[in-house]
């Protein structure tokens, strides 16, 4: 198919009740040009063909996302193409065998008339993207076993959620743009053992570090997000997509480097391939020390200072420290996550934290430790790194608690089983654990508390694909 995207696409029909047929057909139709628009025909034209007043039948066409404009036609659709002149008209395949009046008009000016009714692997386009905007609440539970073992009330809970308005939160880290790519497999190559797919639709999120900000602005706080971009389209889309969740973004530009991007290739509800865009050098001394003058300033009322950490070279350790000693001497609650997925990171670098959010793969390769037991592990990443509570990260088993009463030997252990019984996309899970059990220690909260509240936020987080930012209400409706 040659598609020209600066085209625009007619379609024509009565519409009664928009069918698999018809949005089969709305596809088809925006494949051949960036604006579609589509002709209903009036309750007189269409006689006894139509079943709805037309005003009902318009609303129901222009409510589609596909749909760009929609009107009543009340004269005979090759009249409205003299007028409009569209650059493609698309008729159903019924239509091919039989004498059809708009071809002559669009003769006229070197229009085309395309016939189909859509391909039948593709149902609608709003039934791909329903897998990125909803999540089904049924799935994911209180833990009342949890609550009782530390005397936590439900109502205390939600206590801690409303405060987060309150909040002042600086988030600094590697920004990370998150693509979609939905794929129709096609079978197996016969030329080699290859699997053969086709795209058929793409979402973006801003991910990385620029997700943990938009968790925190999402749950009522005001959120400044530092961070480094390659001077490319994706910074742009961070740029917009960060404002329209209420971050202010300070994305210095480095020149070496594009803003990081991550493509999850999938099918049937299941990835099939990941594909990452990144530069993974340390950020130039120049650059770390503009990150500094920006967030000096907005540190200087901040409650809370998370670093989130994909090992990309956003956090290079001189400049850890020197933001660490900062945020120190302001008392600000520190807060820090290095993942080590597809890569090696480091979470006992930094060091003091209040709180920091390991996997047990990343506690282990801190503490190059691979025989003890999870308690023990614990441990010995809490003396190494120096930090207060530690919330190691378990999959599909939870999180294991190990927490700081103040004394030399007042450590305390506990678990949070995983709250999600179907999950969607793990992926998220992180970081919405991280900004969400921060957020409650800097309202005052306990970490027993806190751990309730992040583990119930990244159960909410896996329900759906991809980086949807979380909102409070979507909490308190879980405590309720």
């Amino acid at each position: 198919m040659n598609m020209d995207k600066l085209a625009t696409v007619l379609v024509s029909g009565n519409f009664n009740i928009l069918h698999p047929g018809h949005l089969r057909l709305f596809r088809f139709a925006k494949e051949y040009g960036n604006r579609l628009i589509v002709a209903v025909e009036s309750d007189r034209l269409a006689g006894v063909a139509a079943h709805l007043p037309e005003d009902l039948r318009l609303e129901g066409v222009k409510s589609h996302s596909l749909v760009d404009d929609a009107f009543i036609v009340d004269q005979p659709v090759a009249e409205i193409i003299v007028r409009l002149q569209p650059d493609v008209v698309i008729k159903g395949k019924e239509h091919e065998e039989r004498f059809n009046p708009e071809l002559a008009a669009l003769q006229e000016y070197g229009g085309r008339l395309v016939f189909s009714s859509g391909e039948t692997l593709f149902s609608s386009l709003d039934l791909i993207r329903n897998e990125f905007q909803s999540y089904d609440s049924r799935s994911i539970s209180v833990p009342t076993d949890y609550l009782l073992r530390h005397s936590i009330e439900r109502s205390k809970l939600a206590g801690l959620i409303l405060k987060f308005s309150g909040l002042k939160v600086c988030v600094v880290g590697d920004l990370i743009i998150d693509e979609y790519i939905t794929c129709e497999p096609l079978g197996m190559s016969q030329e080699d053992p290859t699997i053969v797919v086709m795209p058929v639709d793409y979402t973006r999120f801003v991910g990385g570090a620029g997700i943990v900000a938009e968790h925190a602005a999402g749950l009522g706080a005001t959120v400044n997000f530092f961070s480094v971009a390659g001077n490319d389209a994706s910074r742009d889309y961070a740029l917009a997509g960060l404002a329209a969740t209420g971050v202010k973004a300070h994305l210095l530009v480095d020149i070496n480097r594009p803003t990081t991007l991550k493509q999850r290739y999938r099918s049937k509800g299941k990835s099939l391939l990941r594909v990452s865009h990144l530069h993974q050098g340390a950020i130039p001394a120049e650059l770390q020390m503009q990150l500094l003058t920006e967030l000096e300033p907005a540190l200087d009322d901040a409650d809370l200072l998370v670093f989130s950490d994909f090992n990309y070279g956003c956090l290079p350790q001189p400049f850890v420290d020197q933001v660490v000693s900062m945020a120190k001497s302001r008392g600000v609650l520190l807060a820090a996550d290095s993942q080590s997925s597809s890569q090696v990171g480091d979470i006992s670098r930094f060091s003091g934290m209040h709180l920091i959010t390991p996997t047990e793969r990343e506690a282990r390769i801190s503490t190059r430790n691979r025989e003890d037991g999870l308690v023990v592990l614990a441990e010995k990443l809490r003396e190494q790194a120096a930090a207060q509570n530690i919330l190691l990260k378990l999959g599909e088993e939870g999180l294991l608690i190990h927490a700081g009463s103040g004394r030399r030997d007042g450590w305390l252990t506990d678990r949070v089983e995983a709250l999600n019984s179907a999950p969607k996309d793990v992926a998220g899970a992180g970081d919405s654990l991280l900004i969400t059990s921060a957020m409650a220690l800097a309202c005052g909260s306990n970490i027993w508390e806190a751990a309730c509240l992040g583990s119930l936020a990244a159960a909410v987080q896996v329900g759906r694909v991809g980086n949807t930012p979380l909102r409070s209400e979507e909490l308190l409706r879980e405590l309720s």
